[in-house]
C-alpha cells in the first residue's frame, strides 16, 4: 500500500500545547501543537507501548511517556532520554480547509511497527584506527552506541562484555525472571555489527587499563587493545554478606539472565525462599515469585520497613501490608547469624537463622546491594573511591589518573555531580542509559554536560514510580492512601521538592521529572494548597517565555 493524506482532525479541536491521539486508518498518529506549527509521530513509546498522548509534552518540543521517562523530539521523532530504544515515526501535518491532514504509509509505519531506527550520522563500517572501547555490556553501553552514531562518531566502536549476550531490558529480569536473553536483547549483535558498525566481544573481560598507553588488557593478559577513548560501564557486582555458608549452591544473588535462570528453576509450587534484603530489587523478585504458590516466602530486613530510607515509613509501611497480602512474611530490624547447611547435602542450604529462629529455606535470594565492578581498575592510576566508585565531572569524564580527556565512567559505577551539588552514585537502569546518550554526544564533538533527573520504577504490585535528585530529605507531603497504593508523595528538603513518587498516578512523575528539569516545580506550601502538578503549563508558547528564563 502506498503513502496516503487523511484528514484526521478539525484543527480547532488541537490548541496550542496539546496532544491527541488519532486515528490513522487502522493505525495511529500522536499530533502535537506547538505555536502554529502541528507535528504528527507516531503514537506509542518505542520502549513499552505507553501511550504518548498520556504523557507530557514540553514547549521546547519534547514528549515525555508516562510510565518510564522515555523522551522524544515531537517535530523530528528523535530520541531524547533512555530508555526509549528506538526512535518515534514522524509524519509530514498540514492544515488546509480547517482540517488537519497527515501523510504517512499505514501499511509500513503504521500498522506494522510503530518504532524506527534512529536516524545515524554515521556507521562506523568502514571506519579504521582505535576509536572507542567500551567495557561492559549494559544499559550505558547499548545507548553510548545509539548516541555515537546518532551524533556522527565515525570512527570505530567496540564493545568488550563479560555477558555471553548483547545489551538486554536488565529491569526485566528481577520483575518477570526472563530466561531467555534473545526475548529482551535490544539489539542483536548482527544489528550492532551491520547497523551501528560495533565490533561486539562478548565472553571476555577486561582485567586491566593503562591509561597511560590507552591500552586495556583483556582476559589477564590473553589480549590487549588500543583505543582513542574509553567508557567505563563496567556496571556492579552483587554483594554476598560475610556470613557462614554465604556461598552454598542454591544461595542466589541477582544480576543477570544465568541468575534469573536459576531463581526460575528454584522457584517452584510449594518450595520454600528465604529472601535476605528488602531493597528493590529483591521485593521485585518477591512480586515475582510470590505468584507461583510457593509454600513460603520469608523476607529478611535491616529497616523497620521496606524502602523506609528512599520512601518514607508510611509507603514502606503501606509496601509491606501489601506484600504480607499475599503471604509473604516479614522479619525486619533483624539480624542474620548464619545459613544452615543441609544435612544430606552440605552444598545446599536449608535454612537461615535470624533472631534465633532458623527459617527453612530450599533455596535463599542475597539481595543486600551491589559494589561497583571496578576492581580490574586498580592499578590503572584511576582513584577508586571507598565504595569502588569512580568521581567525574558533568560531561562524565574521570576526575583523576593520566588520561583526564579521553576516559569517561557512566552507571553504576560513576559519581557524578547532580543539580543540587551533591555527587552521588545511582544504581538504576535508566541513570545508566543516560549517562550512555550524553557520553556518546559528548565523544561525537558535541559536548553534552548529564542534566538529566533520575527517573526510577518498580514492580510492587502497582507500579511505583519515582523522580528525583538525592534520596536526603526533610519531611514528606503525601496526597492520598499509601494503603490503596494509590498516592502522590512530595519529598521535600530545604523547603524545596527534591523528589516525587506516586502509585497509579500517571504521569505525575513524568511531569515532576520536567518541572525539575525546568526548574518550576511548586513550593511546598502550594502543593500542600492544594496545586497539581499536572495543571502547571509547560507545554504552550506562552509558556516557552518561562522555560527560557
Amino acid at each position: 500500500m502506498s503513502v496516503k493524506t487523511l484528514a484526521v482532525l478539525d484543527e480547532n479541536e488541537l490548541q496550542d500545547g496539546q496532544m491527541k491521539e488519532v486515528s490513522f486508518e487502522d493505525g495511529k498518529v500522536l499530533l502535537s501543537r506547538l505555536g502554529g506549527k502541528i507535528h504528527a509521530t507516531s503514537a506509542f513509546c518505542t520502549h513499552y507501548g505507553a501511550p504518548l498522548a498520556k504523557g507530557v509534552l514540553t514547549a521546547d518540543g519534547r514528549v515525555v511517556c508516562p510510565w518510564h521517562g522515555a523522551c522524544f523530539n515531537v517535530c523530528t521523532g528523535d530520541i531524547e532520554d533512555a530508555p526509549a530504544p528506538k526512535a518515534l515515526h514522524s509524519f509530514k501535518a498540514h492544515v488546509s480547509e480547517g482540517k488537519i491532514f497527515v501523510t504517512a504509509n499505514p501499511t509500513t509505519t503504521l500498522k506494522a511497527n510503530l518504532a524506527r531506527q534512529p536516524k545515524l550520522l554515521a556507521s562506523g563500517t568502514e571506519s579504521t584506527g582505535k576509536g572507542v572501547v567500551i567495557i561492559g555490556g549494559g544499559s550505558g553501553s547499548f545507548h553510548a552506541i545509539e548516541s555515537l552514531r546518532e551524533h556522527g562518531y565515525a570512527g570505530p566502536i567496540t564493545l568488550l562484555s563479560k555477558e555471553t549476550y548483547t545489551p538486554v531490558d536488565r529491569t526485566k529480569l528481577s520483575k518477570a525472571l526472563i530466561t531467555d536473553p534473545a526475548k529482551i536483547e535490544w539489539l542483536s549483535a548482527a544489528d550492532l555489527k551491520i547497523k551501528y558498525g560495533t565490533n561486539v566481544r562478548l565472553g571476555v573481560e577486561a582485567t586491566h587499563v593503562d591509561l597511560t598507553k590507552k591500552v586495556v588488557t583483556i582476559d589477564g593478559g590473553k589480549d590487549s587493545l588500543p583505543y582513542d577513548k574509553l567508557i567505563l560501564a563496567s556496571g556492579g557486582t552483587p554483594r554476598r554478606l560475610p556470613i557462614e555458608n554465604a556461598n552454598l549452591d542454591n544461595v542466589f544473588t541477582f544480576r543477570g539472565v544465568q541468575d534469573s535462570q536459576k531463581v526460575d528453576a528454584a522457584a517452584q509450587e510449594g518450595k520454600r525462599a528465604v529472601v535476605i534484603g528488602s531493597s528493590f530489587i529483591s521485593m521485585e523478585l518477591v512480586a515475582a515469585i510470590s505468584k507461583r504458590k510457593l509454600a513460603s516466602i520469608d523476607v529478611i530486613g535491616m529497616e523497620e520497613f521496606p524502602f523506609e530510607a528512599v520512601l518514607g515509613r508510611e509507603i514502606g509501611a503501606a509496601l509491606k501490608k501489601a506484600h504480607e497480602s499475599n503471604g509473604v512474611k516479614f522479619h525486619m530490624k533483624s539480624k542474620i547469624e548464619k545459613i544452615v547447611a543441609s544435612e544430606s547435602d552440605p552444598k545446599l542450604a536449608a535454612g537461615v537463622v535470624v533472631n534465633g529462629e532458623t527459617l527453612p529455606a530450599d533455596f535463599v535470594i542475597m539481595g543486600v546491594g551491589v559494589a561497583p565492578a571496578t576492581e580490574f581498575l586498580k592499578d590503572s592510576g584511576l582513584t577508586l573511591e571507598r565504595d569502588g566508585g569512580i568521581k567525574v565531572n558533568k560531561y562524565l569524564r574521570v576526575k583523576s589518573g593520566p588520561d583526564q580527556k579521553d576516559v569517561f565512567a557512566i552507571g553504576d559505577i560513576a559519581i557524578y555531580p547532580q543539580q543540587n551539588g551533591d555527587e552521588a552514585r545511582i544504581e538504576h537502569w535508566n541513570v545508566a542509559g543516560n549517562h550512555g546518550r550524553a557520553v556518546g554526544c559528548t565523544v561525537a564533538g558535541k559536548e553534552q554536560p548529564f542534566v538529566k533527573i533520575p527517573v526510577f520504577w518498580s514492580a510492587q504490585g502497582q507500579q511505583l514510580r519515582y523522580c528525583g535528585v538525592g534520596h536526603k530529605y526533610d519531611r514528606i507531603i503525601i496526597k492520598g492512601n499509601p494503603d490503596e497504593l494509590k498516592f502522590i508523595a512530595y519529598y521535600i528538603k530545604n523547603n524545596r521538592i527534591v523528589a516525587v513518587a506516586t502509585m497509579q498516578n500517571d504521569p505525575v512523575v513524568s511531569k515532576a521529572s520536567e518541572l525539575l528539569r525546568l526548574n518550576l516545580m511548586p513550593t511546598p506550601d502550594e502543593v500542600e494548597a492544594g496545586k497539581d502538578l499536572l495543571s502547571i503549563d509547560i507545554s504552550t508558547i506562552a509558556s516557552l517565555n518561562v522555560l527560557q528564563q
